[in-house]
C-alpha cells in the first residue's frame, strides 16, 4: 500500500471512530510504528488529525470534504442497498434529478431497469454512466467544474433547474442533523442542491446512516424540505423516530 493510500485509509478510521492507536494502525497495515508516525505527521501538518499521546484524534473542521474516491469506498454495500430501494421509487416516465454523490451514482448504475426517464444531473460521473442508455434522456447541466468531485456548480447550473420540474430528486447530504437540518460539506454544491429542492415535486435524500447526526459546513435545507429518507439498517433508531414523527417517511434498507 502507497503512503496517501494508507494515510487515506487512516482518515477513514478516524472519520469512524474520532480516533485511533498507534498500536492500532500498526496491526491495521503491517507497519513499523515509525511509519504509522511519519503518517499521523505527515496528516497533522495539513490539519486533518491532532496527535495524542499513543495516537491521533479528528481535527476535521465542517468544511472538509473527504476525496470522491475515498468515500466511494466507504459503506459500499449500505450505499447498494439504499440505491435498489431508491430505483424502486421511479416509475417508467419519471422525470428525475440526480444529485452528485457516491450513492446517486449506485442508483444511476441501476436505471437502465427503467424506461423512457428524463434525468437531470450537476455530476459528471453519473453522466458518463448514463451516456449510453438510449432508453433514457439524459440533460447534464452547464457550470463551473469542482475536480475530483466532477461535480458542476455554479449560475449556470442553478439556472438550469430553474426552468425545469422535476417528478422526484434523489438527493445526497453530508449531514442530517435533528437542528440543523441538512447541511452540505461545499458551499457551492449546497446552492446547486437548493436550486435542485425547488425544482422538485418529490425530494427523497439518499445516504448512509455515517451522515447522520453530522453538521456539514452549508445549510441546504431544514428537515421538512425532504419527504422520504432511504438510509440504511444501521441508522440511530431515535434520529429515524423523531423525523417520523415530522411526517417524513424513512427507509431502512
Amino acid at each position: 500500500m502507497l503512503a496517501e493510500e494508507r494515510r487515506q485509509h487512516i482518515l477513514m478510521l478516524l472519520d469512524q471512530k474520532g480516533a485511533i492507536t498507534v498500536a492500532e494502525l500498526c496491526r491495521q497495515f503491517g507497519v513499523s510504528e515509525m511509519t504509522v508516525r511519519r503518517d499521523l505527521a505527515a496528516l497533522e501538518r495539513r490539519g486533518l488529525l491532532r496527535r495524542v499521546h499513543g495516537g491521533a484524534v479528528s481535527a476535521r473542521g465542517r468544511s472538509y470534504e473527504p476525496p470522491f474516491l475515498v468515500r466511494s469506498g466507504q459503506q459500499v454495500e449500505e450505499k447498494q442497498r439504499i440505491a435498489e430501494a431508491a430505483v424502486a421509487l421511479i416509475h417508467d416516465g419519471d422525470s428525475i434529478a440526480l444529485d452528485v454523490g457516491t450513492t446517486t451514482l449506485e442508483i444511476a448504475r441501476r436505471l437502465e431497469k427503467v424506461r423512457n426517464l428524463t434525468i437531470v444531473t450537476p455530476s459528471l460521473h453519473i453522466a458518463n454512466v448514463l451516456a449510453n442508455v438510449p432508453q433514457n434522456r439524459l440533460i447534464l447541466t452547464g457550470g463551473i467544474l469542482r475536480p475530483g468531485e466532477l461535480s458542476l456548480v455554479g449560475h449556470l447550473a442553478e439556472r438550469v433547474f430553474q426552468e425545469l420540474y422535476v417528478d422526484k430528486l434523489f438527493l445526497g447530504i453530508g449531514g442530517l442533523d435533528l437542528e440543523a437540518g441538512l447541511t452540505e460539506y461545499n458551499l457551492e454544491d449546497a446552492q446547486v442542491k437548493r436550486a435542485m429542492l425547488r425544482s422538485a415535486k418529490e425530494c427523497i435524500v439518499v445516504t448512509d446512516s455515517s451522515k447522520l447526526g453530522r453538521v456539514a459546513f452549508a445549510a441546504v435545507a431544514p428537515l421538512s424540505a425532504m419527504d422520504t429518507l432511504i438510509t440504511d439498517s444501521n441508522a440511530d433508531s431515535a434520529i429515524i423516530a423523531r423525523l417520523q414523527e415530522q411526517g417524513i417517511q424513512v427507509i431502512a434498507v
